[in-house]
């Protein structure tokens, strides 16, 4: 897989490329997506894989990654999706909501990114790569509310920075 990210400006203008982790130990502003995915006033989240590089164990939002250089933005998310969740290529069609800027240290690496945050209403069936991902599961948008304010050490930084806004946007909770 082509590990070169986006590296951009403040203004999400790119600049050059980086390897993947030279560009987390450098941590040098790159491209990033997180797609939301909701069905019947349901969300769905996915507890990263333990020996993911940072934030294993955490309750994130259903699929995040980041765009190669040289490919489409389309093109990543819909391969992410596969590759995270088995979701077939053009059955999950997710929109952009918002972007923002994160900052989060992680000892000698860091997630310094512009992050694009799209959401899909999807029911079909799911496959989670267990290399990425050690539990699945679909929780009420009023549920999820009450989890992040009384657990946020359960939840990565990026997902307690863009849950809260995508809430908002799709029920009232």
């Amino acid at each position: 897989m082509n590990e070169s990210l986006i590296l951009v400006d403040l203004l999400d203008r790119p600049i050059a490329s980086g390897e993947k982790l030279e560009t987390h130990r450098a941590a040098r502003l790159h491209r990033a997506f997180s797609v939301f995915i909701i069905h019947n006033g349901k969300m769905l989240i996915q507890r990263r894989a333990m020996d993911k590089y940072h934030s294993g164990g955490l309750w994130a939002n259903a699929c995040c990654s980041h765009p190669r250089w040289g490919q489409t933005f389309e093109e990543s998310v819909q391969d992410r999706l596969l590759l995270e969740l088995g979701i077939t290529k053009g059955t999950c069609c997710p929109q952009e909501l918002f972007s923002f800027v994160y900052f989060t240290p992680f000892g000698e690496l860091s997630e310094y990114e512009y992050d694009h945050v799209l959401l899909a209403d999807y029911d079909g069936p799911l496959v989670p790569d267990p290399s990425e991902i050690m539990d699945l599961r679909w929780v009420e948008l009023a549920a999820l509310k009450q989890e992040l304010e009384q657990y946020p050490q359960r939840f990565s930084s990026w997902f307690l920075i863009a849950a809260p806004r995508v809430l908002a946007m799709v029920g009232n909770v």
